[in-house]
């Protein structure tokens, strides 16, 4: 699929729809909106076609197949466990695919509520095979990283203080100052 361009396919009847649905979440878990998305490319324009999807994710929803709550805990806990990402980043992350803000608040606080941020950043950092800084360019780079990986720069300033990086390196890096992502 080349630069997200969709090919139009034939309208598909809602049996044929929810077969769709289904395999599409057999392949992997998606969101309400992702799923909705997926689904309006093989549909009529209009109200009929967004009857018809409305209809499949009822479906899916009374089966269990479909469900934000689960999606949104599943994906934040392989987030923090495998790839050590801040709160921050799962933040972005569930609002881009469609999670309701509330909802994405009470996981992350279930989540991240007792995960010490600084030994998450370190777990990052390994992960990631990064080094001491040795120059004020490297801490720069060090810092770009931690800050995509969701990290506030509070927990990024003192990771790079316990490094002794030159304070000309954290100029640009308050402990009490975060920027939004």
């Amino acid at each position: 699929m080349p630069f997200g361009r969709v090919k139009k396919t034939e309208p598909l009847d809602a049996e044929a729809l929810h077969e769709y649905a289904v395999k599409a979440l057999g392949r992997r878990m998606r969101t309400v909106a992702e799923l909705t998305r997926l689904l309006r490319g093989r549909v009529e324009e209009g109200a009929l076609g967004q009857a018809k999807i409305d209809h499949v994710l009822k479906r899916l929803k009374e089966y269990g197949y479909l469900n934000d709550a689960d999606f949104a805990a599943t994906y934040t806990r392989l987030r923090q466990d495998n790839m050590a990402l801040g709160q921050r980043r799962v933040r972005q992350d569930l609002t881009v695919k469609g999670v309701d803000k509330e909802l994405i608040s009470e996981t992350l606080e279930a989540a991240y509520g007792e995960v010490n941020e600084e030994e998450l950043a370190r777990r990052h950092l390994e992960r990631k095979r990064v080094k001491k800084p040795a120059t004020d360019k490297d801490a720069a780079r060090v810092m770009r990283l931690l800050v995509r990986a969701g990290f506030s720069t509070g927990v990024i300033f003192k990771i790079l203080k316990s490094w002794d990086v030159e304070d000309e390196a954290l100029a640009g890096l308050e402990p009490g100052f975060d920027h939004e992502l």
